[in-house]
């Protein structure tokens, strides 16, 4: 008799009854789904982070503004300008009182027989109050020549630059900045009046473009004349005492400097074993200084910021293995009915992972906003950099990962029998 035929079906592995993607988005629910049942506790879990990240931000961002404010205003100076002084050395002490002045001839040497300069303007300086009609305004005064204009990347607003004549008689004419004009005439038109200078009038022909305040103080707060005028008619002297120069594009400023020390050495006659009674400082080296010194405050007062993400990190921790244990019997349910402990591990740590991200963004909202108020505040630039804000969102999620694991293995790890008992 024969068997009865029956059909044999190929055996098929097990397949889950959920994808991957799907196990993810359900853990993913789960956990949003925990978090919006405890608002206020969740608030305050992720303050930590929310502080963190804004204040990281708002260093780093105000910092870059301050940094791109400093390289703005030393560039308004002048393009590649060198600013030679009277003076052993730099900053107070220096010797400049004891030191002899500069002579308009030492300009016109260092134009004719030193290569790579562009322009060479002598500078004398006199304080003193402008006066037109019932108006008057404490302002400073620098006698020049027209090369001034092009070493400090002057621009006109209105009217015109001396003329050589003008230069050479030392005509009572004169150009005032863009705050001279504001505090003298308003928004009435300077050209062709009169103000009065100390002891002289003068003619006024321009008016400088803006440029605003520098780290000197406010560059519009100027009167520019003929130097043989300022030398003649308000100094008494013939002295000079800053000569500046501008370089062309690609000329080497370290033999620049090289050729005016020599020559200004010989100029002034000091010997081979004499200091310089001179200093020439180089602008491009000074907004290089300035910047590093500004980069290095900002990422010192990145790196304090940066701790208080530490401290976010250890409430979330702390919170987590809260909730660990006010779930334990619901952790219990979910393994004794076949849930498998990385499962549970995921959903917590996934729980720990989107209570940092979400302080990260709310971090990011905030410094946004505070960065915008301190720049404006402060005058400075609001410099965006996505690069910080990413690496600060992307720094607040690792920081999830890292604090919340432990709690999350805590839960995993429990006996389904013991967190079934649990009270």
């Amino acid at each position: 008799m024969a068997a009865p035929h029956t059909s044999h079906t190929p055996h098929t592995p097990h397949m889950p009854s959920l994808p991957v993607l799907g196990q993810w988005l359900n853990t993913l629910l789960l956990a949003l789904r925990e978090i919006r049942r405890n608002l206020l506790r969740s608030f305050l879990t992720i303050l930590g982070i929310v502080i963190g990240v804004a204040a990281v931000i708002t260093m780093v961002t105000v910092g870059n503004g301050a940094t791109q404010a400093v390289q703005d205003q030393i560039t308004s100076l002048g393009t590649n300008l060198l600013q030679i002084r009277p003076g052993q050395r730099l900053g107070p002490g220096g010797g400049g009182a004891g030191s002899p002045p500069f002579r308009i001839a030492d300009a016109e040497a260092i134009a004719a027989q030193v290569g790579g300069t562009r322009a060479v303007a002598p500078q004398s300086t006199a304080g003193g109050m402008a006066v037109y009609g019932a108006r008057n305004w404490s302002t400073v005064a620098y006698g020049t020549t027209n090369a001034y204009f092009e070493t400090n990347n002057w621009t006109l607003a209105a009217g015109r630059t001396f003329e050589p004549v003008e230069e050479r008689a030392g005509a009572s004419v004169c150009l005032i900045g863009a705050t001279v004009r504001r505090e003298l005439f308003g928004t009435a038109d300077p050209l062709g009046e009169r103000i009065r200078f100390r002891q002289m009038s003068c003619e006024i022909i321009g008016v400088l473009a803006s440029k605003g305040q520098a780290a000197m103080g406010d560059q519009d707060d100027q009167l520019v004349l003929p130097i043989a005028t300022v030398q003649r008619r308000i100094t008494g002297n013939v002295n000079v005492g800053t000569l500046l120069v501008s370089m062309t594009d690609n000329a080497d400023a370290a033999r620049v400097k090289a050729e005016i020390t020599r020559l200004l050495r010989e100029r002034r006659k000091l010997a081979e074993g004499d200091e310089n009674n001179f200093n020439v400082l180089d602008t491009a080296q000074l907004a290089q200084t300035l910047s590093g010194t500004t980069a290095v405050m900002t990422a010192l007062l990145g790196a304090v910021a940066a701790v208080s993400l530490l401290v976010g990190g250890i409430g979330i921790m702390n919170i987590m293995l809260v909730s660990v244990t006010e779930r334990t019997r619901e952790i219990g349910i979910r393994l004794a009915i076949g849930a498998l402990g990385h499962e549970v591990l995921m959903q917590f740590l996934i729980e720990a992972v989107v209570l940092a991200a979400l302080g990260g963004i709310v971090g990011i909202v905030l410094a946004t906003g505070a960065s915008i108020v301190l720049t404006q505040w402060m005058g400075v630039p609001f410099v965006f950099d996505p690069a910080v804000n990413l690496a600060s969102f992307a720094f607040a999620a690792l920081i999830g990962v890292v604090f919340g694991y432990f709690p999350a293995r805590r839960a995993a790890r429990l006996d389904p029998i013991e967190a079934l008992r649990h009270e």
